[in-house]
């Protein structure tokens, strides 16, 4: 807490001492949606560079003033937060002045940014996000409030915690845990009793891209457990980003990589090479857009696609065939192709990336 109170109060020192100078006050925030500002690593995924561009939010400028005041308007709520050791959504943060902000993703945007700017992650800044993932599986554990989370005994899903940080006594038998892209596949696989049937595991989705909170909890499980972890996505552009920001990380949340990344997951499929082996019917298959051969030559340039071969093979193969699949395709095989055949012989003889 003193750190944050620290960092802030140096931030307010500065504008203050540039108002005695009779000089305009600045704001200086790395750029985090630049690319050149960001290595890879493989034992972190990507990170944000020591010496990183920045961009300058001016006091005295019509077009980033609006933001200045902004940034020091919710500097001011963080700092009352951690003094009183309250906390807040960002959601909260934003009904406090729905007119002065504008909207949630203004919110949203200067709260990462002033995470960024003071080097101090979110969480301890006492800001919570709203949790849109689910956990269910071979897990218990207590949330801060006390409240004791089972979800060994049923196949009911609990929301991912608002605060992970806080969770303690974490208990499991798991032997792998799976990340499921999309909710709909969660929940079919639920209904098979997956998590039990072939050997307890742990089974999480983020409803697609996932939000903070779900994957700080990969993380949090990762760091405990120390289990495999494995990814179950469509076979197109949107599902690889997906397991990418799992694995790899995100641009925009690079300088909290340390705390997010898990690099040791794995890609367990929908593989494309999947779809040649299985002989999926080409007219289960959905034909690429525009937008999908634009999101696949982007990933195609990222730094760690260089170093993973195998990845790289399987986006040839995605590009070359200019077709896509959702997970759902395997139904044509039969309805229960995907809990009965094709995930027990991935995890029993392999074939992940």
């Amino acid at each position: 807490s003193s750190e944050v109170l620290e960092a802030i109060e140096n931030v307010v020192l500065n504008v203050l001492t540039s108002l005695g100078k009779q000089k305009a006050p600045v704001l200086t925030v790395a750029n985090r949606s630049d690319w050149r500002n960001i290595e890879f690593e493989d034992s972190v995924g990507l990170q944000m560079i020591p010496c990183c561009t920045i961009k300058k939010i001016r006091s005295d400028c019509s077009n980033s003033a609006p933001k200045f005041a902004l940034m020091l308007k919710i500097l001011s709520m963080i700092y009352k937060m951690v003094q009183s050791n309250t906390y807040a959504t960002k959601r909260d943060i934003y009904y406090t002045d729905t007119v002065l902000f504008g909207s949630q993703s203004i919110v949203d945007n200067i709260i990462n940014d002033i995470s960024c700017m003071l080097k101090i992650p979110r969480r301890s800044l006492h800001i919570l996000s709203t949790s849109k993932g689910s956990v269910a599986g071979n897990l218990s554990y207590t949330e801060e409030d006390g409240t004791k989370v089972n979800c060994t005994c049923s196949a009911t899903v609990f929301s991912v915690p608002s605060n992970v940080e806080g969770i303690k006594n974490l208990i499991s038998h798991a032997k792998f845990m799976l990340i499921v892209e999309k909710d709909a596949t969660f929940q079919r696989l639920l209904d098979d009793d997956f998590c039990n049937k072939l050997t307890p595991c742990i089974m999480i989705t983020g409803r697609g891209v996932p939000d903070l909170n779900t994957r700080l909890l990969v993380r949090k499980l990762w760091d405990t457990f120390q289990i495999p972890i494995f990814t179950l996505m469509d076979a197109d552009p949107h599902g690889i980003e997906i397991m990418c920001i799992y694995k790899y990380g995100s641009v925009s949340m690079s300088f909290e990589a340390h705390h997010l990344t898990v690099p040791s997951i794995k890609w367990l499929g929908l593989l494309p090479s999947d779809l040649q082996r299985l002989n999926i019917c080409k007219d289960a298959l959905i034909p690429f857009t525009q937008q999908d051969q634009k999101k696949l030559a982007s990933i195609q340039k990222r730094p760690y696609v260089a170093r993973q071969p195998v990845l790289r093979r399987e986006l040839e193969i995605m590009a070359a065939s200019k077709m896509k699949a959702e997970i759902q395709v395997l139904t044509s095989l039969s309805s229960d192709y995907l809990s009965r055949v094709y995930l027990p012989n991935k995890l029993q003889f392999g074939g992940w990336i």
